[in-house]
């Protein structure tokens, strides 16, 4: 089956995105602009255009135009960290510690992460909220895509910003899997808390613009004085 005009328009932008050649703030062409450009009708541009708005990809400005999103450290933190106090307000999380090794992939993050890695980047935090250790975290990066990367410590404390800015690597959706464990001994001791103390086990598989797992990470969350939140449309 042939691909439609307007998915032809999507990819076309999103691999200008990727590649840096649209960066974050640039306007877009008109999709009168687009259309010619790319040989579719106004319609199919301002399809793909609703599309890639719809996705977060792109911001449309009544009477100014269409703009590629600017991430900033407070709306990732708002998109992809989920602890929240009992009332809903989100307070920043402070980076207490961070430690940045590369080392030979698993064979489950060669299998799962895009390129199959023989290398891969560990990011292991620990955040804290209001004074308290929260949440102990392990980030997995394939070592091929951020070169360099452990010689850039201390990393920014969001660390999707910095894939972007410093690696056009830009995420766009993170698929989670929850569960409730008995803290591990190392996390326990991460955390201020007895081995075996219930926590919550977040899996993360994040997915980059070009639909590429990049990054694995798993976070244990002491959930005693704060809830998980998620707002479902």
């Amino acid at each position: 089956m042939a691909t439609p005009l307007y998915r032809t328009v999507i990819d076309t932008i999103v691999e200008r995105i990727a590649s840096g050649e649209l960066p974050s703030g640039t306007m877009l062409p008109s999709e009168t602009q687009l259309g010619a450009e790319l040989g579719v009708s106004q319609g199919t541009a301002r399809k793909a255009l609703m599309e890639l708005e719809q996705s977060g990809l792109v911001q449309r400005a009544q009477g100014r135009g269409t703009f590629v999103t600017v991430r900033t450290p407070e709306t990732s933190l708002f998109n992809f960290f989920r602890l929240r106090h009992p009332d809903g307000t989100l307070e920043g999380p402070q980076l207490d510690r961070e430690t940045v090794t590369r080392r030979s992939a698993t064979d489950t993050e060669r299998a799962d992460l895009h390129g199959s890695p023989e290398d891969v980047i560990e990011i292991e935090r620990v955040r804290s909220i209001g004074g308290q250790p929260v949440t102990h975290e392990m980030s997995v990066i394939p070592a091929a895509m951020f070169p360099g990367i452990a010689e850039r410590q201390p990393l920014p404390n969001t660390l999707y910003v910095f894939y972007q800015q410093a690696y056009s690597v830009i995420i766009v959706r993170a698929d989670e899997r929850l569960g409730a464990i008995g803290a591990p001994e190392a996390s326990a001791k991460a955390l201020g808390l007895d081995a075996g103390t219930p926590v919550m086990d977040v899996r993360r598989r994040a997915v980059d613009v070009l639909e590429r797992v990049v990054e694995l990470r798993r976070s244990i969350n002491r959930t005693d004085a704060l809830d998980y939140f998620v707002s479902l449309s």
